[in-house]
């Protein structure tokens, strides 16, 4: 399986991002080492983890600590050795993908919504980039839209956090 994976820091000058070679890796500690090895003075940093064109993995560190982690499908655990280490841990399933709350499901009753995977099924905490500007109901309603790449969803989230222009750099580089 193909991945690319993305180092994306914010520190006292702003947003940086660079590539993260994930090869060899054992644990998801070690993942989490290198993350933290990207900039160890960042506040917060995200490692973007996109799998085959089919699957995303983020994990969150704040100030170098307390590792959260979402996934786009939980498959991608058992499909790969990569997933696996990355997703192998998290043992609570999302319910069903709504992708927006009670409240704002009855507030877009009227919109036309995009067509929805039925089969993806994410895993993790949603909300771990809520407090940059992306809703966990976002988060799982850009992975389970029809047609949406990880690397569509990781610059969708890029720009809502402000980082976009430095993800963009990093995949022409």
């Amino acid at each position: 399986m193909s991945h690319f994976a993305a180092a994306v820091t914010r520190g006292a000058e702003g947003w940086a991002a660079a590539e993260l070679d994930l090869s060899g890796v054992a644990d998801i500690e070690e993942i989490t080492d290198r993350l933290r090895d990207a900039d160890p003075e960042a506040s917060i940093s995200l490692l973007f983890v996109e799998s085959d064109d089919e699957y995303l993995v983020i994990l969150r560190l704040d100030e170098g600590e307390d590792l959260r982690v979402f996934g786009s499908d939980q498959v991608f655990a058992e499909e790969s050795r990569l997933g696996a280490i990355l997703l192998g841990d998290i043992e609570e399933q999302l319910p069903e993908i709504a992708g927006v709350d009670e409240e704002e499901a009855e507030e877009d009753e009227e919109e036309e919504r995009p067509a929805a995977e039925p089969d993806v099924e994410p895993v993790g905490d949603p909300e771990l980039l809520a407090d940059l500007g992306m809703s966990g109901g976002r988060l799982i309603e850009l992975c389970a839209q029809e047609g949406m790449l990880p690397a569509d969803v990781t610059a969708e989230i890029g720009q809502a956090i402000g980082a976009g222009d430095e993800i963009e750099e990093l995949r022409e580089a």
